[in-house]
């Protein structure tokens, strides 16, 4: 599961609002929502935020590992 927490942090610490990164990035509200739900967006919508930040892939996003039930 992707998220996005690295994103929210960094647009904090630089004293921007979610909405900013629409002009910034040039992407869509829609788009805007699936990155505040933590849902996949294409990789050219990543490969955009981090050009309009000006940041590596890495602090915009994670995937943190996710523990699966193990069946004996």
């Amino acid at each position: 599961m992707v998220t996005y927490a690295k994103l929210w942090k960094l647009l904090e610490r630089r004293g921007l609002q979610p909405r900013d990164l629409c002009a910034l990035a040039g992407i869509s509200p829609s788009t805007l929502r699936a990155l505040q739900k933590d849902q996949h967006v294409r990789m050219d919508v990543l490969e955009r935020l981090c050009e309009g930040l000006r940041v590596d892939i890495g602090e915009v996003c994670s995937f943190p590992p996710v523990r699966r039930k193990t069946y004996r």
